[in-house]
């Protein structure tokens, strides 16, 4: 388990705009917002986080505390962490949707929200049914989970 602390990375929004283009209209209203959120990411792609964590830190300064890449790795750190979290639904081992099962017994302040690639009407629906807080598709709700993330800040 990677366990890291981001700094602000100002050019990643750039980069991650020809990525994910709705962030650069996202990312004037939502400066600041998000100061002092911590997020908890389970997320086994490379590409993906490396593009996700400078754009969190870039729109609001939330700050990526830890990383799990599989499903074990995300309970052993859930189970000792207060937040708000981020899970994938496939990991490298595992996978996401038993993270959010997992996390039914959290606290009421504690969020989890689904970010994934495979936002199928019955995987979102299993999600919300398993206590996600909420689901968003990686590649059409960007702003979206942003927005989620802005309004529990």
């Amino acid at each position: 388990m990677t366990v890291t602390s981001y700094p602000r990375i100002s050019e990643a929004l750039t980069h991650a705009g020809t990525i994910w283009p709705s962030l650069t209209s996202t990312k004037n209203k939502t400066v600041n917002a998000m100061a002092g959120l911590s997020v908890f990411l389970v997320e086994d792609n490379q590409k993906i986080r490396d593009h996700l964590i400078p754009a969190l830190a870039d729109l609001g300064s939330a700050s990526v505390i830890a990383i799990a890449q599989s499903e074990r790795e995300a309970i052993a750190w859930l189970a000792h962490h207060k937040g708000k979290w981020v899970v994938d639904l496939f990991l490298e081992e595992g996978n996401g949707l038993g993270v959010v099962d997992w996390c039914r017994g959290r606290e009421p302040h504690q969020r989890v929200a689904v970010l994934t690639n495979y936002a199928t009407q019955a995987m979102r629906k299993a999600c919300l049914e398993a206590g996600a807080d909420a689901f968003f598709d990686k590649s059409t709700e960007l702003e979206a989970f942003f927005e989620f993330c802005l309004d529990r800040a």
